[in-house]
C-alpha cells in the first residue's frame, strides 16, 4: 500500500504542480455549469436531470486530456524505464496512476455541488435521484480513466492518445443512445444496448441502482486495468 500512496502523490504532483489542473477545473465548471442553467432556466424545475444526461458528453474530450499523459509522457520521457527498476510491482504502479486521477476527477464532480445547493434553496429536488445519478457519472468517469489509461499505454504521444481516446469514448456512448439503435438491426439492439455506456447509465440519472450497471462498470475497469498490468509486465520483461 506504501507504494501505491507514493504513486498516487506523485502523479497529484504533477496535476496540480501545472497551469493544466487549474485549467482543466475552470473550464469543466464553467461547461457543465452553464449546460445546467441553460436547461433550468428555459424548464423552470428544481433537477439535474438534464445537467447527468449533458455531463456524459462533457467527459468525452474532457478526460482523454486527463488520461493521455498517463503513460504516454512517461514513455516520451524515457522515465517508464526508470520506473521499472524500482521495486514496485506492476500492478501497485497501475492502481497508484489509476486511483489519483479518479481522485482528480471525483473532485471535478464535488467542486460541481455548489449547483444541487443551489437548487436546495430555490426548491425542493429529489435528493435520492441526484445522489444516485453522482453515482453512476462517477463510475462512468472511472470506467473512462481505466480505458483512456490504456490507450496511452500504446502510445507516446499524447495528442494520439487524446484523439483515439475522445474517439473510443464517442463510438461507446453513442450506440447506447436511442437515435442510434433506431437505425441497428433488431439482432444487434441488445448487444449494442448491453455494449454501450448510456444503457448502463440511464438507469442512475432516473435514481435506479441496479447491480448489473454497477457489475458492469466494475467488469470494464478491471478489464483494461489487467490490459495495462500485463502490457507494463511484457516491456518489463522486453
Amino acid at each position: 500500500m506504501r507504494n501505491i500512496f507514493a504513486i498516487i502523490k506523485k502523479e497529484l504532483k504533477i496535476y496540480f504542480n501545472s497551469p493544466i489542473a487549474y485549467i482543466f477545473l475552470v473550464v469543466f465548471l464553467l461547461i457543465s455549469s452553464m449546460m445546467f442553467f441553460m436547461d433550468f432556466f428555459l424548464l423552470g424545475r428544481a433537477e439535474m436531470r438534464y445537467f447527468f444526461e449533458w455531463l456524459p458528453i462533457i467527459f468525452i474530450p474532457f478526460i482523454p486530456a486527463v488520461t493521455m499523459r498517463l503513460w504516454a509522457e512517461e514513455k516520451k520521457q524515457g522515465t517508464i524505464e526508470l520506473l521499472l527498476t524500482l521495486p514496485i510491482k506492476d500492478i501497485e504502479v497501475v492502481i497508484g496512476k489509476y486511483a489519483a486521477t479518479s481522485l482528480f476527477i471525483l473532485l471535478s464532480l464535488v467542486l460541481t455541488f455548489s449547483i444541487p445547493l443551489i437548487l436546495g434553496i430555490l426548491g425542493n429536488p429529489d435528493w435520492g435521484v441526484i445522489f444516485t445519478s453522482y453515482f453512476g457519472s462517477f463510475l462512468l468517469a472511472i470506467s473512462l480513466i481505466a480505458i483512456g489509461m490504456t490507450i496511452s499505454i500504446f502510445t507516446s504521444n499524447q495528442i494520439i492518445a487524446w484523439i483515439l481516446s475522445t474517439a473510443v469514448f464517442f463510438i461507446l456512448l453513442l450506440i447506447g443512445f436511442p437515435f442510434f439503435l433506431n437505425y441497428t438491426p433488431e439482432f444487434l439492439i441488445n448487444f449494442f444496448e448491453n455494449l454501450g455506456f448510456m444503457s448502463h447509465y440511464r438507469s442512475f440519472i432516473i435514481g435506479v441502482i441496479d447491480s448489473s450497471d454497477i457489475i458492469y462498470y466494475l467488469s470494464l475497469i478491471s478489464l483494461f486495468l489487467l490490459i495495462n498490468v500485463i502490457k507494463l509486465d511484457s516491456r518489463r520483461y522486453r
